[in-house]
């Protein structure tokens, strides 16, 4: 809950795109990339296996912004608007009295390239400057966004850089309390050149024997030619971050304001049946997730799976304000959370799947004869899904061996399926078969 001496304290929402969680220091990166997001985990909550519901970039923002899954908001593939009378962060602040902003990538209006309307900005208000879809109408060092009016507003430096000069005018634009959410495009690649684009100077930092994580390494991929590139992107986002808490410090508000910070997935570089995301592996949903300011214990360290499903559910909570029963999620700051130590995962990109993972194991399935949008037909479910992916966390974190179709796994493979069963039928209102994979020999990474 809120600092009671503190009424309504500000928001500021701060979500990054693609954004590995073992990039940030305070997770256990050993390349100092993020002493600003450090500085947040060192004096708030931090949580060391936060976990994306949807691993694609819309889909993700819709549960961010909702605590609801993407079956649920209507956004459950990329490029799908938000569900006509499906209510935001900003709807829920707004009505206890404070003022809405957005700042950055948006996902949610199926405008792609055209303003987003009033009608179809999820309650954002008081403040915008935004795109549907930046990644293809914006370059890494030039581009341009719309204000409220939708009249463009035009950049010609390093877009986070841009991104966070229109989040400190929003700062300094709203009266409090404020809730403003920034949507970074960084560290994503530039979709139109096929690679990741950091500042000037940055990637040169990190071309000579980069650190490497343990799930790319031996790994096929693009992870050695874009890792450079992809570290400078997240230390510029970090120095990002910097400057809107000394802004916020500067306009007298820091002590008054909770800062919340997460990606709406990470990242494997190809490494995974040639994704960047859209897969189960933990590169690809496990995320950084910080919340910091009035009321946050300092220095607590969550290291229980737990969902995206529940942010905004938690900062409703930490800002003081009920949880709304529509919300699939539940405050993180509750000790009686009903799902901590878990988490459910829906896919719908390069195949219909879905996933479970808990503190020691992950459960993957994927419907076998559907394959998401690159089929063709998109499908939003299935009525039935076979074994892809069992991995044992605790013992192979880097989800090096599959262990499906082994047979001294089948009793937890079994256990996963009824608790996966579960998740599907109170989320989704289906009831398909999950079988376990035919052939003990399969192997697919």
């Amino acid at each position: 809950m809120a600092d009671d001496s503190i009424d309504r304290p500000n928001v500021l929402m701060i979500v990054t795109d693609q954004h590995r969680w073992d990039t940030v220091g305070a997770h256990g990166s050993p390349m100092d990339l993020t002493p600003n997001i450090d500085q947040l985990a060192a004096e708030g909550l931090r949580f060391d296996n936060a976990v994306t519901p949807q691993p694609v970039c819309g889909s993700s923002q819709s549960v961010i912004h909702t605590g609801r899954y993407a079956t649920e908001t209507g956004v459950w593939r990329h490029s799908l608007p938000l569900a006509d009378g499906e209510r935001t962060l900003a709807h829920y602040f707004a009505e206890n009295g404070y003022e809405t902003g957005f700042v950055g990538s948006w996902h949610l209006a199926g405008t792609f390239d055209e303003p987003v309307p009033t009608s179809h900005r999820g309650g954002y208000e008081d403040f915008w400057i935004g795109a549907d879809v930046p990644e293809f109408m914006t370059q890494p060092t030039e581009g341009m966004l719309f204000d409220e009016n939708g009249e463009p507003v035009t950049f010609d430096k390093y877009r986070a850089d841009a991104f966070a000069d229109f989040a400190i005018d929003a700062i300094e634009t709203l009266s409090e309390p404020f809730f403003l959410m920034v949507g970074f495009l960084e560290p994503h690649d530039q979709n139109d050149q096929q690679t990741f684009v950091a500042p000037e100077g940055y990637a040169e930092r990190y071309r000579n024997n980069p650190y490497v994580p343990p799930d790319l390494r031996d790994r096929p991929g693009n992870w050695f030619n874009e890792l450079p590139d992809y570290y400078g992107a997240v230390e510029r986002i970090d120095a990002c971050i910097g400057r809107l808490t000394d802004t916020l410090a500067r306009t007298g508000v820091r002590d008054e304001t909770i800062v919340a910070f997460t990606s709406d997935h990470g990242c494997h570089f190809r490494s995974r049946p040639g994704e960047y995301k859209r897969t189960c592996h933990d590169a690809s949903v496990h995320v950084p997730a910080v919340l910091q300011g009035p009321g946050i214990d300092a220095g607590r360290v969550v290291e229980r799976t737990v969902s995206l499903v529940d942010w905004a559910p938690t900062i409703l909570d930490a800002a003081g304000n009920d949880v709304p029963e529509s919300m699939h999620g539940h405050s993180l700051l509750d000790d009686d959370h009903p799902r901590m130590g878990e988490a459910f995962i829906q896919l719908s990109g390069s195949e219909i799947g879905r996933a479970i993972r808990t503190d020691r194991w992950k459960l993957g399935v994927s419907a076998p004869t559907l394959t998401g949008w690159r089929g063709g037909k998109a499908e939003k479910s299935s009525d039935h899904y076979v074994e892809r992916y069992l991995y044992n966390l605790a013992r192979d974190p880097a989800e090096q061996v599959n262990l499906v179709g082994r047979p001294e796994y089948r009793a937890v493979f079994e256990r996963l399926r009824d608790r996966l069963l579960e998740y599907i039928r109170d989320v989704e209102g289906e009831d398909p078969t999950i079988d376990p994979v035919s052939n003990p020999g399969y192997q697919d990474y």
